[in-house]
């Protein structure tokens, strides 16, 4: 595993003020690849997701992921010495994140017009759930929220089921993919302007887009997709299914070839002749017969005689994993998908690796999620603080 030291980003300077969890995941991805990041928390009360699930010795585990290649300080923004130590951070810096309710940052006189003023250069990145302006705009914003709103809650789940949010940070996660590229987007007409820009960044809008063409089904033809549990709306067979030795495996047949290819391992090759094969729609419109077949067949085998078979006849499928299975996978192993680190809280961490491989300038793991605070002294050391001038800081709160 490299480091990420001469990672594609170095020299970029990232402000992440966010909290939970798109804000401060986009930070995470500029951070792996090389980006200095300084995570800026407030002194009394940290970003939540050090205390988001569980633990070992007191330490958050989830933090030891999000924080990873952040050097942390403490800063509160509401005070002034905070927000003049903050306007001089945002003076040198590249890239501002932060994703508290519109209106926050100008009531503390940090909003655009005074961070632009010190660093016409900048880009704020404003990660929020509802977006800066519109009705719901100062609401409180989750990826809850924005996973039932979008319409993923609805089409999710069983038929006849409620219906189901995924039990983990979707949205967020969906959103800080969008930041990290929008943040880049931004920086790349910076290079042709000489000037920053606002992001302003709706974590339902991101999600919304990854659920495909929803919407335009919905202007042309007034279809609403419904729940279909593991079936598919486009195509079949598409479902998981479970194997003699208690396996559940998954199959996708979203290519045509590949649908034929199935029927005809499962000893169904007269299906293949039917009308309304030829189509996905028409294969989903029979799925209860292709499922019969499928799983019928995939239930008199065992699982590793599934996976021959379907990878004899160049079918898709895969087993349905649990973390157990991901850890112990030889394709995620080839591939370094989940890595190791070393940390001086924990010993040998193992987490998710970097999200793509760069065949010059590759992204790396330089350390994980630090201590609350870990290096105020350094950053602000850097940014030409005195020692007198950080002790008034501490005494007045603002650290």
């Amino acid at each position: 595993m490299t480091d990420g030291g001469a990672g594609p980003l170095r020299g970029l300077r990232v402000l992440d003020l966010a909290t939970l969890f798109a804000g401060p995941l986009a930070a995470t991805l500029l951070g792996d690849f090389g980006a200095d990041v300084v995570k800026v928390e407030h002194p009394g009360r940290p970003d939540p997701s050090r205390g988001h699930g569980p633990a070992k010795d007191g330490v958050g585990l989830w933090w030891k992921l999000l924080g990873r290649n952040k050097r942390t300080m403490t800063l509160d923004l509401s005070t002034p010495g905070g927000r003049d130590t903050l306007l001089r951070l945002a003076a040198g810096a590249d890239v501002v994140i932060e994703n508290f309710r519109p209106g926050t940052l100008e009531r503390w006189g940090l909003g655009w017009p005074e961070l632009s003023a010190v660093n016409p250069r900048l880009v704020l990145a404003r990660v929020t759930g509802f977006g800066q302006f519109g009705p719901y705009a100062r609401r409180p914003g989750f990826g809850t929220l924005a996973e039932a709103m979008s319409g993923f809650a609805a089409a999710t789940g069983e038929p006849d089921g409620p219906p189901t949010l995924p039990p983990f940070g979707l949205a967020d996660s969906i959103a800080a993919l969008t930041a990290a590229y929008a943040v880049m987007t931004a920086l790349a007409g910076r290079e042709r302007t000489g000037r920053g820009q606002v992001v302003d960044l709706a974590i339902i809008e991101p999600i919304l887009t990854v659920l495909g063409p929803q919407p335009l089904w919905y202007d042309q033809l007034g279809y609403v997709q419904p729940r279909t549990g593991n079936r598919s709306a486009n195509n079949a067979p598409r479902n998981t299914y479970r194997s003699a030795d208690g396996r559940w495996l998954a199959v996708s047949t979203s290519a045509q070839s590949v649908a034929e290819r199935v029927v005809r391992l499962v000893g169904r090759p007269e299906l293949a002749g039917e009308p309304w094969f030829g189509t996905g729609s028409g294969r989903a419109a029979h799925a209860p017969v292709l499922d019969e077949a499928v799983g019928s067949w995939i239930a008199r085998h065992k699982a590793d005689e599934v996976l021959e078979a379907f990878e004899r006849a160049e079918a898709a499928v895969a087993l349905v994993y649990d973390v157990r299975d991901v850890m112990a996978d030889p394709q995620f192993a080839a591939l370094d998908s989940v890595t190791e680190v070393d940390d001086p809280e924990l010993g040998p961490l193992r987490m998710q690796n970097v999200l793509f491989r760069l065949s010059e300038t590759p992204g790396g793991i330089r350390w994980a999620g630090r201590p609350h605070g870990a290096d105020t002294n350094a950053v602000l050391t850097e940014l030409g603080l005195s020692p007198a001038e950080i002790a008034g800081l501490r005494e007045e709160g603002a650290l």
